[in-house]
């Protein structure tokens, strides 16, 4: 295999949250919504704040986890203020350790103040950019919520909800947005529903945004519904409204925030991530059966369907591999040479659980294949007679385009290879993938609901625009 293939999995998409309410300590709480949706994003975090009648925002973001950025996280409980927005963030490949591409992104135009935080990727993003461009627009980072502020402030229009009603119709991709203007907050998700957004109640009244129901449990929140694809929620003083900006003919979901990306304690279009990947499990056991002693999952996305897949089986579920709880998400680091050392270090196989047994490894995807390398020679090492992967999603034959920082197509391990082939290279005994169908019937939803873009090659809301794409995400070094 080449060297290009050298690398681990999938990074995340980002995670967002903000809300509105009287009498709260909204900044506090948004430090406790980011703390739950840190494993979207470990290269930045940032929280703004304001009064709610169009003052001066109040805000702060910085490089690294939560904890860093806001490392006395009482502090904010005494910030003055009725509405926050919250974000964390990993890094395109072209953005790594840069400060100026956190978010949110706060900017001043005639009307005042603009802050913008951004789950996703638009895919005629580099073209609007290079029409502003030509119109003397100058851009500070290659942020799409950047983009979204000078569309807004072109506009010419004082209401921002008009303005918003005017741009959002001109963006092409997956992507949800929180935007304020010190006034309001206001949640926009794409028409095809592609990224997740959820809208919560909060205790003692206001409302709150967030891209996972998990940040509504740390908070005390109430989930109240998914915000619609291409709808407008505005949350301020008066209550909340709801306004359709874009309707499309069918939704399409990324499949992939259930495999993998969502915490297990999400409930994501009504359906619980754990729930899901247990049943991804169980149809797994089913598809591709295999003779063994033991079954265990990768830490920690694949636990649940490890479960799964040992219950519907009847083999054992055993621990045979060990998480160091006190190493980052591998993926989300910002170097290579900084992947490639905490994957040697971030798991460790169980020898007197392994030795001389034939093992079924569960993990949720190969990308390039060297996590799937390192886990079998992990198994192998210690000792294990056959170590057979079984991946709980289809092969990843195809690059995204909305906002999952992924290789090329051709980088992919998986892309004109075989499982077979993927067996040799990695070592292991075999290898099987659950179907697309299977996937379906576990999530519990219709196949055309759902995004299968990196399954497939089907892009529901097209691919980038020609000429002007920018794939400076697909780097060799991802």
């Amino acid at each position: 295999m080449p060297d290009a293939l050298v690398c681990s999995k999938l990074n995340e998409a980002c995670g967002v949250c903000g809300g509105f309410a009287a009498g709260q300590p909204l900044a506090y709480l948004t430090g406790l919504a980011l703390y739950a949706l840190q494993h979207r994003g470990q290269e930045s975090a940032g929280i703004v704040a304001g009064d709610g009648r169009g003052g001066r925002l109040w805000h702060r973001r910085g490089l690294g986890l939560v904890s860093e950025v806001f490392p006395r996280t009482n502090d904010l409980k005494e910030i003055p203020c009725r509405i926050a927005v919250g974000h964390v963030r990993y890094p395109y490949q072209q953005e790594e350790g840069c400060l100026g591409s956190s978010q949110p992104v706060v900017l001043r135009y005639r009307y005042g103040e603009l802050a913008i935080g951004h789950n996703g990727r638009l895919i005629n993003g580099p073209g609007l950019r290079a029409e502003l461009e030509a119109e003397g627009a100058i851009f500070q980072t290659r942020t799409d919520s950047e983009l979204l502020a000078h569309l807004v402030a072109r506009q010419g229009a004082p209401d921002l909800e008009e303005a918003l009603a005017a741009v959002v119709p001109r963006l092409k991709g997956g992507f949800s947005f929180i935007v304020t203007d010190g006034r309001r907050v206001i949640g926009l998700r794409d028409g095809y529903g592609l990224r997740p957004l959820s809208l919560a109640t909060l205790k003692g009244g206001g409302y709150y945004l967030a891209s996972e129901t998990c940040a509504f449990d740390s908070i005390g929140a109430k989930f109240l519904r998914d915000v619609k694809p291409g709808e407008m929620i505005l949350l301020d003083s008066t209550g909340i409204r709801s306004r359709q900006l874009v309707q499309r003919d069918r939704s399409a979901f990324c499949v992939f925030e259930y495999i993998y990306f969502a915490r297990p304690d999400s409930n994501l279009l009504g359906k619980n991530v754990h729930l899901v990947r247990r049943e991804l499990g169980r149809r797994l056991a089913r598809e591709q059966p295999v003779e063994a002693d033991l079954v265990s999952g990768v830490p920690d996305s694949s636990i649940s369907a490890a479960s799964g897949y040992a219950e519907e089986s009847g083999l054992p579920n055993e621990m045979a591999l060990v998480k160091n709880r006190y190493i980052g998400r591998v993926f989300i680091t910002p170097t290579r040479e900084m992947r490639e050392q905490g994957a040697d270090i971030k798991l460790n196989a169980v020898e007197k659980i392994v030795r001389d047994k034939r093992v079924v490894l569960i993990d949720d995807s190969i990308v390039r294949g060297t996590t799937s390398l390192k886990l079998v020679q992990l198994m192998l090492r210690a000792g294990a007679k056959e170590v057979h992967l079984r991946i709980s999603a289809p092969p990843v034959i195809a690059s995204c385009y909305y906002g999952i920082d992924m290789p090329a197509d051709e980088e992919l391990i998986l892309f004109n290879r075989t499982a077979d082939q993927v067996a040799r290279y990695t070592g292991a005994d075999s290898v099987a993938f659950l179907s697309m169908a299977g996937v379906a019937a576990a999530v519990g939803l219709p196949e055309d609901r759902l995004c299968w873009s990196c399954f497939n090659g089907d892009y529901p809301a097209g691919r980038p625009d020609q000429g002007g794409a920018d794939r400076h995400t697909n780097s060799s070094d991802r």
